[in-house]
């Protein structure tokens, strides 16, 4: 299999598809590897390193994706890299095409086939190439939620942790999964009074564990709404695997914040689940909207591209081990991962949304 990993085009896109280790275990199963001149240079990895891997080295897109039949990327295609992807293309990497029909038109078109990283799947629920990720996401969210809270960059001027004298900050997370685990354990961490909110009491216990400033609510409206309202950090971390995330958080119930807070809307990707939210790139990651702090970048991890590299590519090499063989479709998680076939779009969560649209 000729295998090309694109360099990242997207702002501020750091993160490669695979770093120098996992070409080496590619190569030495006889797979042909292109990797495109400075794709892993912001995630600390050299052109040399990736010859000395057993990469070709190509000198730019085109050529990357002409020599390539698998295309290992980390972010969804966006133009003119669109414009390179030929029908014979199998595309790996997230995809997010549940809030982005018009993408999701684009590759149908082009009559390729497109499997998604977020929405790989074990016969137990888990989503193992977006777990890394999504814990790096959440953790990053508070990191940067807590530096919005100073009085410079337009939060109500607050230490999230507090300190002897002062009161500590108070976080509320959406969802206890992987994202609002990373959340909250960053946030216990610092010393915030966390509240987490989740339907599943076992993932309620596990918020519990991480401290005596952590509690773990069912996730009644009501309070919610009124956890919210007292929020210095919110951290939205809602994901159903595939679909458009839904709206927790209306318009009023932000509007009803104290000036100053900070939303850290991490569910973005798939739309965001607080109705105030849309996307940012890292160029321009925040907006204030009626006194409210917003940060909802699309592409959260890139802003750690060394690390989530790493993470990354040790969770995708077995998937791309087993994609690069003529009988993959036989494997179950990847085949829940199929976002597109030849042209047509067969994830159910995307075709129950094209045709509610």
């Amino acid at each position: 299999m000729r295998i090309g990993v694109p360099k990242e085009i997207k702002p501020y896109e750091g993160r490669v598809g695979l770093i120098p280790a996992a070409v080496t275990e590619l190569v030495k199963r006889r797979h042909k590897v292109f990797v495109q001149s400075n794709a892993g240079f912001s995630s600390g990895y050299s052109d040399d390193e990736y010859r000395k891997s057993g990469a070709d080295i190509v000198q730019d897109a085109t050529a990357l994706y002409e020599a390539a039949q698998l295309v290992v990327k980390v972010k969804e295609p966006v133009e003119p890299e669109i414009s390179l992807l030929r029908e014979d293309h199998l595309l790996f990497g997230y995809l997010h095409l549940a809030p982005a029909p018009e993408l999701a038109q684009r590759l149908c078109q082009i009559g390729l086939t497109a499997v998604g990283f977020e929405t790989v799947q074990t016969s137990d629920g888990q989503l193992p190439l977006l777990a890394p990720m999504s814990d790096i996401a959440g953790r990053v969210a508070v990191q940067v939620g807590t530096h919005l809270l100073h009085q410079s960059m337009g939060g109500k001027g607050l230490l999230l942790g507090g300190l002897p004298g002062a009161e500590r900050g108070r976080v509320v997370v959406l969802g206890a999964g992987t994202v609002g685990s990373g959340a909250a354990s960053v946030a216990a961490a610092l010393g915030a009074e966390v509240t987490v909110f989740d339907r599943n009491r076992d993932k309620l216990e596990r918020m519990r564990a991480l401290g005596p400033n952590v509690t773990g609510l069912h996730a009644y409206h009501d309070a919610i709404e009124q956890a919210v309202i007292q929020a210095d950090l919110l951290i939205g971390a809602i994901l159903v695997a595939g679909q458009r995330a839904r709206n927790i958080v209306s318009a009023d119930t932000v509007c009803r914040m104290q000036k100053g807070s900070v939303i850290a809307d991490v569910a973005v990707d798939q739309g965001g689940c607080v109705a105030t939210t849309r996307p940012t790139t890292y160029e321009n990651p925040t907006y204030t909207w009626e006194g409210i702090v917003h940060f909802a970048v699309t592409n959260i991890p890139g802003a750690v591209p060394k690390s989530a590299s790493q993470a990354l590519s040790a969770a995708v090499l077995p998937y791309l081990l087993r994609l690069a063989e003529d009988d993959w479709m036989d494997n179950p998680e990847l085949k829940a991962g199929i976002n597109i076939s030849e042209g047509k779009l067969v994830h159910p969560a995307l075709k129950g949304q094209n045709q509610s649209q």
